[in-house]
């Protein structure tokens, strides 16, 4: 297991980006998967520096984990409770003109990853996503 402890801002998401990308590569993630783990991992890191602290920043922690199937990120943050897993698909059957803004992130999430749950657990949202290695 490897971790990255940052401030919940903007500007480390490329320190978060490099990080994951480096773990993902090392554990044999394929270039397309790691492709989408940048974004499914952007749409999280920036929903977390935009709404889990209202009053400010905090502290997110990011831990990568490997076993013989599956690359894992998890992202730690303390900040308002929130399972982002609870909010419905966007209908992308409707036009762009049609739908709702926001959600799509969301949708990526779910479907760029080969599982994905949420947890919250001692004041903490825990994002868990899975990849799998072959």
């Amino acid at each position: 297991m490897k971790k990255i402890r940052v401030e919940a801002v903007l500007d480390k998401l490329e320190t978060v980006l490099v990080f994951t990308g480096e773990e993902a590569e090392a554990a044999g993630l394929d270039p397309g998967k790691c492709i989408k783990l940048a974004l499914v991992l952007e749409e999280a890191f920036v929903n977390i520096c935009s709404y889990a602290y209202p009053e400010g920043s905090g502290i997110t922690e990011i831990f990568c984990y490997t076993d013989e199937s599956f690359f894992m990120v998890e992202i730690h943050d303390e900040g308002e409770a929130f399972n982002i897993l609870s909010l419905p698909d966007p209908d992308t059957s409707l036009g762009i003109d049609e739908r709702e803004i926001g959600g799509l992130g969301i949708h990526f999430i779910r479907k760029f990853t080969d599982k994905v749950t949420y947890r919250r657990e001692e004041n903490r949202n825990i994002l868990s996503m899975h990849f799998g290695i072959h």
